[in-house]
Parts: structure tokens; C-alpha cells; sequence
């Protein structure tokens, strides 16, 4: 299974106020294994930035002034995501500034259902505890130690180990079977066994089962239940 781990950040809270993209940072898991193929990018939101924000990311005005516009790196963007699931921490506010941004550019909306919220995964797990990323992080003796601002690769690397302990750390598997299955409705399918087992019974216990059976008689109930 491919998933993408994803984060962003922008200038502000809300893209209704007029907040923009800033940064994008996605990286590939396959069978919940970092592959090391990834996608970093800085945008220019055309825009100022908050003091607010500058003090969460470190993202200036300045350093952005250059960097492409989101229409420009729109299409390697959705080409690295493909149509995976998206492993996101908080999914509702990095969704909908991506989907603000691919409105702008006249482009089709990232369904929600693509998403795997890891913050209500953890909320669920854990009631009434801090679920933050760094929260988290210690939960899970993640090393946070180099994030001394928030960064949407470094962020999208953490969250990829937190994601794996929440799905129950080495044999996620069936959980995450059943989290899919749970957002988006479907049977999860069992993998056909590519040829079957051998018999573990020799003839001679064959031989005395089927003996045994006859000495039932015709009335025996699985016997009558096949006429």
C-alpha cells in the first residue's frame, strides 16, 4: 500500500481570511516504510507575512519573494501524490488550504475521504491527552530535538514514525485496514492464497476418520443434512 505523509504552512489560519500556502512537504510510505522518494517545496504567497506566522515556521517575506508560485508547482505536487491516501495531522486545515489554492488555479478539490487525520486517530487512542505533534512525538519517544520551528518535511518525517506507533508500531496492518475501511465505507479484501496448504493428515488418520464416521450410522446429522 502507498500513502503519502503530508504538511504544509502558511501564512495564517484560515485561507478564507485571504492566508496562503507557503510550503509543502510530502514523503512516500510503502507498507508504512519510508521509501525515501519525497516532495519539498517553497511558494510565494503574493502576499505579506504575519508576524504570527513568521514566528511559528521562519518563513520571511523576503526569503519567499522568489520561490515559485503555487500554480507552477501545482502539477509535480499532485503528480507525486497520485490518488493515495494522505496521512495528515489536523487533515480538515491542511486540506483546505491546498483546495483553497487548487480553486484558485481553476483545479479539482482533493476529496477529504482521501485523508488519514492522524490527530483524530490519536484523540480517539488517547481521550483528554495533548495530541500535538510534539505531544505525540514524547508519547512515542520520537526524537523531536531538531524541530526548533515548525517545517513541512521535517514535520511530515516525524509524523510518518508517530503514524506508524498509532497504527500499533511493527504490525499496523490490520488497524489501518480497518481505520480505511471505517472513512471510506469499504470491505477490506482478505489476499487470495496463491496455492493451498498441504494436508497435514496421513492416510492412515484419513483412513480411520472416515472408519469412524461409518460406524456413525445413516442417522449421523451431517450425513442426513447432505441428502
Amino acid at each position: 500500500m502507498r500513502e503519502i505523509v503530508l504538511d504544509t504552512e502558511t501564512t495564517g489560519i484560515s485561507p478564507q481570511d485571504g492566508h496562503r500556502l507557503v510550503e509543502i512537504g510530502c514523503l512516500e510510505l510503502f507498507n508504512h516504510v519510508a521509501t525515501g522518494k519525497f516532495f519539498h517545496t517553497y511558494i510565494n504567497p503574493e502576499r505579506d507575512m504575519p508576524e504570527g506566522a513568521f514566528r511559528v515556521h521562519g518563513l520571511s517575506e523576503a526569503f519567499l519573494s522568489d520561490k515559485p508560485k503555487f500554480s507552477e508547482v501545482a502539477d509535480d505536487f499532485l503528480e507525486f501524490i497520485g490518488e493515495d491516501p494522505l496521512v495528515i495531522h489536523n487533515a480538515s486545515f491542511d486540506m483546505g488550504f491546498i483546495n483553497a489554492e487548487l480553486k484558485r488555479i481553476g483545479r479539482p478539490s482533493l476529496p477529504m475521504a482521501r485523508a488519514i487525520d492522524t490527530l483524530e486517530i490519536a484523540r480517539r487512542k488517547y481521550p483528554g491527552a495533548q495530541n500535538n505533534l510534539d505531544a505525540l512525538c514524547r508519547r512515542f519517544n520520537v526524537d523531536n530535538s531538531g524541530r526548533m520551528k515548525h517545517g513541512a518535511l521535517l514535520d511530515s518525517e516525524l509524523l510518518a514514525e508517530v503514524y506508524l506507533e498509532l497504527m500499533g508500531g511493527r504490525q499496523p496492518g490490520l488497524v489501518l485496514q480497518r481505520e480505511l475501511a471505517a472513512k471510506t465505507g469499504e470491505k477490506v479484501a482478505r489476499a487470495a492464497r496463491p496455492a493451498p496448504l498441504p494436508s497435514r493428515l496421513t492416510d492412515e488418520e484419513r483412513e480411520a476418520h472416515d472408519a469412524f464416521v461409518a460406524s456413525l450410522g445413516e442417522n449421523a446429522l451431517w450425513l442426513s443434512s447432505k441428502a
